[in-house]
């Protein structure tokens, strides 16, 4: 019984541990390093647009609270 236990933990041991923390620590690295010069393009674009979206959600909800005032209650 113990033969069939200990072959899948040398296995692991061998194989899987080590594959699992190098890419572990390869994720750490990258995450510390934070933000590259794109990403930071990146976030800034996707910042403006969310800040336009919501502008145009406001107007969209205060064109309904002028022409359907109970819109919000019938949902």
């Amino acid at each position: 019984m113990e033969e069939i236990i200990v072959a899948p933990v040398i296995i692991f041991m061998v194989i899987v541990a080590p594959i699992w923390l190098v890419l572990h620590y390869r994720s750490k690295k990258q995450v510390s390093q934070g933000l590259s010069q794109e990403e930071y393009i990146q976030l800034s674009e996707l910042s403006e647009v969310a800040d336009t979206m919501a502008d145009r959600i406001q107007t969209l909800e205060a064109i309904l609270d002028v022409e359907t005032p109970n819109w919000r209650t019938k949902l």
